[in-house]
């Protein structure tokens, strides 16, 4: 058994691995109780199970928690301060982008991320860095907007 310890949402945190090479996202969900990341498809592909691993949203799925020491973790949960939320989680909560909630965690983190680099992005850059985020019921354009209205956010 490893002891590994993690740095997630602000904490450090240590949990007794079976496997050193443990995604990430088991531990973050079976370890410690964070349920924003999902699982989706396991492969990296989906991007249902983001967070951000030093600023740059990454898929926990294919992460070993082996690998992130020293590194902070930021989960969906870990966005808010206390009970005010993140600007990215609020707009998406006002322009109802959520709707089946498969993809929510992964466009608040890619969104998160992409407004720490490009704090006024384009149409095309939102596009592009949320490609990768697959979405089944089709609320592309409240996913837009919401982003838009993050952006615009103090």
């Amino acid at each position: 058994m490893a002891r590994i310890n993690l740095h997630v949402n602000g904490q450090d945190r240590t949990i007794d691995a079976d496997d050193p090479d443990m995604p990430l996202l088991y531990a973050l969900r079976d370890e410690m109780g964070l349920n924003g990341p999902k699982f989706g498809c396991g492969l990296g592909q989906c991007g249902t199970c983001m967070v951000l691993v030093d600023g740059a949203a990454t898929r926990s799925c294919m992460l070993p928690v082996s690998a992130l020491a020293g590194r902070k973790v930021v989960t969906l949960e870990g966005l808010a301060a206390g009970d005010r939320l993140d600007k990215v989680q609020a707009a998406f909560i006002a322009e109802q982008a959520g709707q089946c909630g498969y993809c929510s965690n992964g466009m608040i983190i890619a969104t998160r991320a992409l407004l720490d680099r490009i704090p006024k992005p384009t149409d095309a850059q939102i596009r592009d860095e949320l490609a990768a985020n697959l979405c089944r019921c089709g609320s592309h354009d409240r996913v837009l907007r919401a982003v838009r209205r993050a952006a615009e956010m103090a």
